[in-house]
């Protein structure tokens, strides 16, 4: 089965070298493996209008347990204003995913390699606060590469 758009969009977060394993993704999100039974979905929400997909969710959950914590990484705080040669945008605009009319794509601004990265940096740098000693911030920003 085809991946959707969502579900490419994240893979896209995971292939920058995120500290997980065993990623599954469904609908708007992503699960993985972290380390023992830590995991963290991953899942694009619209905080503020309906079908606009301005944020990513990041949950930790242990296996057992259920959830530890979880946090809303909005793109206008992560990626900020980006400049378009939209003239309906003048001052630029904070990306986000549109879903619309049966078609999900990125509203006007389409995200660079950079943008993936600096994403993937935010996601790791959460996610590595929950894991082991070995595994600590440090280690996964410089297995991001980043």
């Amino acid at each position: 089965m085809a991946m959707t758009f969502f579900e490419k969009e994240l893979k896209k977060l995971v292939d920058q070298g995120l500290p997980l394993t065993d990623t599954a993704f469904v609908g708007r999100a992503c699960y993985g493996k972290i380390e023992g039974n830590l995991r963290a979905r991953m899942e694009f929400v619209s905080p503020k209008y309906a079908n606009q997909y301005s944020a990513i969710k990041v949950t930790i959950f242990n296996k057992k347990e259920g959830p530890i914590d979880s946090v809303l990484l909005r793109f206008s705080d992560v990626l900020g204003i980006k400049k378009v040669e939209n003239l309906n945008f003048k001052d630029g605009l904070v990306p986000y995913i549109w879903a619309n009319g049966g078609k999900t794509e990125w509203y006007v601004y389409k995200p660079k390699e950079a943008d993936y990265k600096l994403l993937a940096k935010e996601v790791g740098s959460y996610m590595a606060l929950f894991a082991e000693e070995e595994m600590n911030q440090t280690s996964v920003l410089k297995e991001m590469s980043l």
